[in-house]
C-alpha cells in the first residue's frame, strides 16, 4: 500500500500560518486603532493570544501532515518563521496606517505614554519629554518598521521555545 500522507516542511507551514496569523492580527489591530482602543492594555494583550493560537495551530497542522510527529527544532522553526512573516505583515500595516490613514494615531499613542509616565511621578518634565521624543523616534517611520519586525521575531522565538516544548512529539529513534 502506498503512503498517501503528504509531508510538509516546517518552512512551508511557518509561512502559511504566518500569513494567516498576520492577516488576523491586522484585522484585530485595525479594529483597535479604528475604535481608538490601542492603549487598552487588556485588549492589546489579546493580540498575544492570536499569536499563540497561530503557533499552536501551525504545530497541529504540521503534526497532522507528518504522521503525528514534530521535533522540538521543527516547532521552533515553524514558530519563528510564522512570527517573521506575521511581523512583517503587521509592521507594514501599522506603518501604512500611522503614516497615511490616521497620522493622529501616533500622536494619541505619544500622549498616552506621556500620561502614564506622569502618573508614575518619578520623572521630571524634562525627562518625560526626552522619553517621549525617544519613543517617537524609534516607533515611527522605517526605523519603527525594522524594530517592530525584530521584536516580532524575538517574541516569536520565546513563544516558540515554550509552545514547542508542549506540542513536540519526537519520532522514535528505532522504528
Amino acid at each position: 500500500m502506498e503512503n498517501t500522507a503528504t509531508s510538509v516542511t516546517p518552512s512551508s507551514v511557518g509561512i502559511r500560518y504566518g500569513v494567516l496569523t498576520g492577516l488576523v492580527s491586522i484585522i484585530y489591530s485595525f479594529i483597535l486603532l479604528a475604535t481608538q482602543q490601542e492603549g487598552n492594555t487588556t485588549l492589546s494583550l489579546l493580540a498575544f493570544l492570536i499569536w499563540i493560537g497561530g503557533i499552536w495551530m501551525a504545530h497541529k497542522y504540521f503534526k497532522a501532515h507528518n504522521e503525528g510527529f514534530m521535533s522540538y527544532g521543527q516547532g521552533i522553526t515553524i514558530g519563528v518563521l510564522l512570527s517573521l512573516v506575521s511581523g512583517i505583515l503587521g509592521a507594514t500595516f501599522r506603518y501604512i496606517y500611522m503614516e497615511f490613514i490616521d497620522p493622529a494615531a501616533m500622536q494619541r499613542g505619544m500622549e498616552m505614554a506621556r500620561t502614564k509616565l506622569e502618573e508614575k511621578g518619578n520623572l521630571s518634565d524634562e525627562q518625560i519629554d526626552q522619553a517621549v521624543a525617544m519613543s517617537q523616534k524609534f516607533s515611527a517611520g522605517p526605523v519603527g518598521l525594522v524594530i517592530a519586525i525584530v521584536s516580532a521575531v524575538v517574541i516569536g522565538l520565546i513563544l516558540s521555545l515554550i509552545i514547542s516544548a508542549i506540542t513536540k512529539n519526537t519520532r522514535p529513534e528505532f522504528e
